[in-house]
C-alpha cells in the first residue's frame, strides 16, 4: 500500500511491523501524581511514580521519537525551543504550543474536541457522573469548564486546583488496551477491572463521535456481553466461560488475515469466542489463533511475553518457548509428572468455516515461525531473541520490566526500555544497533541519521519511572495506520 493512499485512509492496520503512520497515545497526566500506595493495586498500577521524572525525563522522549518517525515537520529544527520550555506546553493538548499532529494523536486532544459539541458534552458528563456516583451539584460544576479542561478532569479525576472529584486513570497511558485496529475495523475492548470502566466510556465516545472516525461507525465492533450474565450466580459470572473481558495487549494483528488473541489474567475465553464469531461473520480475518497463558500478574497480556521485531524476528520469554519446553523435558521429574488435563499454556488455531476442528500448536515458537514464513512470506531464517539473553535469572527479571514489550515503528526498528541490559546484549548479538533515544534524536536533528533509512535498530527509552507502571512501548501505543 502506497504512503499517500494510506494517509488518505482513516484507519488500517494489518501487521505488527509495517511502517507506522498514525497512532493514538496519552501522555502522563496529573492523575498519575495522585496515586497513593493504598490504592495502587486497586487502580492497577504497580507502584507510585514520580510524575515529573516520568514526563520530562522519559515519556517525552517517546513522543519526540514518534514525531520524528511519523510527523517530523512538527519537531525538526524546533528541539532547542521545545526543551527550553519548562512548562512542557509542546506536549499538552489544548495549549498554544501543542504539537497538534494528526499522526501522533493524544486521546485527550480528541476528547477535548468532541466535548465542544454541547449534546456530546451533556451525555458524556452524565455518563461519567453516573458511574462515579457524583452529586448533581458536581455534575453542574463540570458543565462550567471549557472542553479542554473538562477532558483533563475526566481523565485525571482532579481539578486544576488539585481537588479530586473521582479516581485518576493512571492506566490510560497504556493506550493499547482501549481498542485495536483490525484491518479497517476498530475493536473496542472490555476492560477486566472496574478501575478502567471510565476509560472504556471515554474511548467509546471518542470513536463514535470524533470526525477522525466519522466514516467508520459501521466498522466499530463492540463485544456483546453474555445476554444472561445478570441471571448468573456471582461465582459463575467470574468464570472464564461466562465473563466477557478483553484488553488490547492480548490482541495482535500479525498479518492481513490472521489475528492472535491471548486468554490471560485480563482476557477471557468467552470474550475471545465472541470476537472470533464476529470477525469470521464479517469476513474480516480467516484465521484466529487463541493463546492461553498462565493467569499471572507478571504475564498480564500476551504482549508482555512476546512481540514482533521484524518480519522474521521475534522477542520472547524463553520459558514459554521451545527452549523452555526442552529444559522441562531434560528434567527427570518431568517424565514422571502427571499429564495436565487443563494446561495453563495452550495454543489453538481456528480457521473460518472449520471452527469445530481447531489446530493445536504445541509451541509458541512454532506458531511465530509459521506466521513469519507462511503469513508474511519470509524467505529469511526466522530468529528469536530471548528476554535476558536466555540467562537465569535475567529472563524473568527483564520480562517483568517489559523486555518483550516492544513497539516496531518500522520493520526492524523498535522502541524499548534501557534497563534490560541482558536483552539488549541479545539484540546486539543479532546485529542490531542499540542507541539511546536522546542520542538518536540528536542525530536526527543534526541530519546524521534519518528515520527513513534506519534499519535493525533498538532505540532505548529511559525507564526508571515508566517501568514501575508495568507496561512498555507496545502497551503505550494504539496504532491506527500502518503500511
Amino acid at each position: 500500500m502506497k504512503t499517500n493512499k494510506l494517509l488518505s485512509s482513516a484507519i488500517h492496520v494489518s501487521s505488527e511491523v509495517g511502517t507506522l503512520r498514525r497512532l493514538l497515545i496519552h501522555s502522563p497526566d496529573r492523575g498519575l501524581g495522585k496515586v497513593v500506595p493504598s490504592k495502587a493495586q486497586d487502580w492497577l498500577f504497580e507502584d507510585i511514580v514520580h510524575l515529573d521524572t516520568m514526563r520530562k525525563d522519559e515519556y517525552d522522549f517517546y513522543v519526540k521519537l514518534l514525531l520524528y518517525f511519523l510527523d517530523p515537520e512538527k519537531i525538526k529544527g524546533k528541539l532547542k525551543e521545545i526543551d527550553a520550555d519548562t512548562t512542557r506546553s509542546f506536549y499538552i493538548p489544548g495549549s498554544d504550543n501543542y504539537f497538534n499532529s494528526d499522526r501522533v494523536v493524544d486521546i485527550q486532544k480528541l476528547l477535548g474536541e468532541i466535548l465542544q459539541d454541547e449534546n456530546i458534552r451533556i451525555k458524556l458528563t452524565a455518563a461519567i457522573c453516573g458511574i462515579e456516583r457524583c452529586s448533581y451539584a458536581t455534575q453542574n460544576e463540570l458543565n462550567g469548564f471549557d472542553p479542554n479542561e473538562l477532558a483533563k478532569i475526566f481523565i485525571s479525576g482532579s481539578l486544576s486546583n488539585k481537588r479530586m472529584l473521582f479516581a485518576p486513570l493512571p492506566n490510560l497511558i497504556f493506550m493499547r488496551d482501549i481498542g485495536i485496529v483490525i484491518n479497517d475495523h476498530i475493536l473496542l475492548n472490555k476492560p477486566a477491572k472496574s478501575a478502567r470502566t471510565r476509560e472504556s466510556i471515554l474511548a467509546q465516545f471518542v470513536f463514535f463521535h470524533h470526525p477522525m472516525f466519522a466514516k467508520l461507525k459501521d466498522n466499530i465492533i463492540e463485544i456483546p456481553e453474555n445476554e444472561r450474565h445478570f441471571l448468573l450466580p456471582d461465582d459463575e459470572k467470574a468464570s472464564d466461560y461466562h465473563r466477557c473481558t478483553l484488553e488490547g495487549g492480548d490482541v495482535m494483528m500479525v498479518s492481513p488475515k490472521h489475528l492472535l488473541i491471548g486468554c490471560s489474567e485480563r482476557t477471557t475465553l468467552y470474550a475471545a469466542q465472541q470476537v472470533m464469531k464476529i470477525l469470521f461473520e464479517k469476513n474480516i480475518v480467516d484465521t484466529i489463533t487463541i493463546i492461553k497463558i498462565p493467569k499471572k500478574r507478571d504475564y498480564m497480556h500476551i504482549d508482555t511475553i512476546f512481540t514482533q521485531v521484524k518480519k522474521n524476528i521475534w522477542v520472547l520469554l524463553n520459558s514459554l518457548g521451545r527452549l523452555g519446553d526442552e529444559a522441562k523435558k531434560k528434567d527427570v521429574l518431568h517424565f514422571f509428572a502427571p499429564k495436565e488435563s487443563n494446561p495453563e499454556f495452550q495454543i489453538l488455531q481456528f480457521i473460518k468455516g472449520l471452527e469445530h476442528k481447531p489446530i493445536e500448536i504445541e509451541n509458541l515458537e512454532d506458531l511465530l515461525a509459521d506466521i513469519s514464513r507462511n503469513d508474511l512470506g519470509c524467505n529469511e531464517e526466522v530468529q528469536f531473541i530471548y528476554s535476558g539473553n536466555n540467562q537465569f535469572p535475567y529472563g524473568e527479571r527483564e520480562q517483568w520490566t517489559d523486555s518483550c514489550n516492544l513497539l516496531a515503528v518500522k520493520d526492524g526498528v523498535v522502541i524499548g526500555y534501557d534497563r534490560n541490559d541482558k536483552t539488549l546484549d541479545a539484540f546486539r548479538k543479532k546485529g542490531f544497533r542499540v542507541i539511546k533515544a536522546k542520542d538518536l534524536i540528536a542525530k536526527f536533528e543534526a541530519d546524521e541519521l534519518s528515520p527513513d533509512t534506519l534499519t535493525n535498530t533498538f532505540i532505548t527509552l529511559p525507564s526508571a519511572e515508566l517501568s514501575r507502571a508495568r507496561g512498555g512501548s507496545h502497551c503505550m501505543s494504539m496504532p491506527i495506520l500502518r503500511d
